[in-house]
C-alpha cells in the first residue's frame, strides 16, 4: 500500500513540476512565437520641428543576447518618438522609461532612480509615439531606457545629446 501512495505522490509532483516548467516556458517563448506586428506611427511636422534631444539604442550588455536593443531615439517637449529604425528583442512586459541618470548600462542605475514609465512599449520594432507627462523637466532625464517591468531587466537603453539645428 506504501508503494501506491509513493507513486501518487510522484506522479502529483512531477505533474506539479512539468506543469509549472511548461508555464514559465510559455512565459518565456510567447513573445517569440506572437510578436506584436511592427508599429509604423509618425510624428507630426510640428514636433519634428521642436526636437530637443535624440539618441541610439544600444546593447548594454553584448555577453547578454536576449536582451539587446538598436535604433534611434527623438525627444520633444511633449513626446518620445522611438525611430522606424528601432529594434528590440522580443520579452515580456517592456516599458519606456525616462531615467535621471547619464550613461545607464546596468539594472542598478534604473532601480535606483526616480524614472518616469512613459507606458508599455507597443511593438517590438518599428516607430512608436510615447506622450510625456505635463511637468516634466526634460533637462532632469539624460536616457530613455527600454525596461522589462515583469523581471527588473534592463533591455536598451539611449543616452540623449542635444539635438543641434
Amino acid at each position: 500500500m506504501r508503494r501506491f501512495w509513493r507513486g501518487i505522490a510522484i506522479f502529483f509532483c512531477g505533474g506539479m513540476f512539468g506543469t509549472a516548467f511548461g508555464v514559465a516556458l510559455g512565459f518565456f517563448f510567447f513573445p517569440y512565437v506572437f510578436p506584436p506586428p511592427p508599429a509604423f506611427e509618425q510624428l507630426p511636422e510640428t514636433e519634428r520641428a521642436s526636437i530637443t534631444a535624440t539618441g541610439t539604442f544600444i546593447h548594454a550588455n553584448p555577453s547578454d543576447p536576449v536582451h539587446w536593443g538598436r535604433g534611434r531615439v527623438s525627444v520633444s517637449e511633449r513626446a518620445v518618438f522611438l525611430e522606424p529604425d528601432f529594434e528590440v528583442g522580443p520579452g515580456p512586459a517592456y516599458h519606456v522609461y525616462l531615467v535621471p541618470k547619464a550613461s545607464v548600462r546596468d539594472e542598478a542605475a534604473v532601480k535606483d532612480a526616480m524614472f518616469v514609465d512613459l507606458g508599455g512599449l507597443r511593438a517590438f520594432k518599428g516607430s512608436q509615439r510615447y506622450a510625456i507627462p505635463a511637468g516634466v523637466n526634460l533637462k532632469d532625464y539624460p536616457s530613455v531606457v527600454i525596461w522589462c517591468e515583469r523581471f527588473g531587466v534592463l533591455i536598451s537603453p539611449a543616452d540623449l545629446m542635444s539635438a543641434s539645428r
